[in-house]
């Protein structure tokens, strides 16, 4: 499949601190793709390095299967967290301003004022709005010169559900008409909803990419068993006794458990049955992103204090 973006063994340092340590990864034409991390793990430098604002100490940046250069950057449209709208002018001017920079044609921007949901709004002045609002007016803007590629840093930060709901949808829908998508962020849910691969930076260093459903998938090698009827007190207490079972607890009325290696969901249903709990379903326990997370950051970083 055809590679829209490309980082090859890039490093960067700034102040005199090693910021990205020769990280690797590449996103495919028509996938959303997700770069999470935490605050100062190298998401906004990566992003900067993309869009030619930082030069690369070493390694490569490569664009639709070539070195990133002035043409293929051409093909990148961006968000970032600072919208650099201008609140004295109204909506369709600060598109105008942006138009004439890009070369697109006038009718363009009022297609995509009402594809960001601001038809109606083209006369009000960008300070008047909400954040949302200017959210969705600073993404016409990277819509404008109809990029292949967009880089979105954080476009729902500081939205308010609502605002965050249509941001999403805006996504999805232009993952649908065949862009790809670069997000980067630090919401585990939003990624998870949106993106089909991710990648995730820690300390500078990439710790995991590939598909989003697969990473889930592998890791976690539990069921959820869904029994017929509510579970008494003492059966409860009857699986907690059986450390062989991993009961890991109970959610929703739904049993998870996470059986030590070796124990297979056949005789994992056999002992239910025997212990007489009634199953209506089971199905292999799906990971979350959020997990992943923990066992990948939080659990590291608790490693390394205590070893200090």
């Amino acid at each position: 499949m055809e590679t829209a973006l490309e980082f090859k063994e890039v490093r960067k340092s700034l102040g005199g601190k090693e910021i990205l340590k020769g990280i690797t990864f590449s996103v495919r034409v028509g996938d959303v793709f997700g770069y999470l991390g935490p605050n100062g793990a190298g998401k906004t430098t990566t992003i900067r390095v993309l869009l030619d604002l930082l030069p690369p100490d070493g390694g490569e940046v490569w664009l639709f299967g070539r070195p990133s250069d002035p043409e293929t950057r051409r093909r990148i449209g961006f968000l970032l967290e600072n919208d650099g709208l201008f609140d004295g002018l109204t909506a369709a001017e600060n598109l105008f301003l942006f138009a004439r920079l890009y070369g697109a044609p006038r009718p363009r921007v009022r297609e995509l004022l009402e594809l960001v949901g601001l038809k109606g709004k083209e006369r009000d002045r960008v300070g008047t709005f909400s954040k949302g609002m200017r959210q969705r007016l600073a993404l016409a803007r990277a819509l404008l010169h109809d990029p292949e590629l967009l880089v979105l840093d954080e476009p729902t930060a500081g939205l308010d559900p609502t605002g965050q709901m249509e941001v999403r949808e805006l996504v999805r829908e232009l993952a649908g008409s065949g862009k790809t998508v670069f997000l980067s962020s630090h919401n585990l849910d939003e990624v998870e909803r949106l993106c089909n691969r991710i990648a995730l930076i820690h300390h500078g260093e990439i710790r995991l990419q590939g598909e989003t459903h697969e990473l889930m998938r592998g890791d976690r090698t539990g069921y959820v068993v869904e029994p017929s009827k509510p579970l008494s007190p003492e059966l409860i207490q009857g699986l907690c006794s059986q450390a062989d079972l991993g009961f890991a607890g109970e959610e929703g009325g739904a049993l998870l458990f996470e059986p030590r290696e070796g124990m297979g969901l056949k005789t994992l249903v056999s002992r239910l049955e025997e212990m007489g709990i009634e199953i209506e379903a089971i199905r292999r326990a799906r990971a979350s992103l959020e997990e992943l997370y923990r066992r990948i950051i939080v659990e590291e970083e608790w490693g390394t204090s205590s070893q200090s």
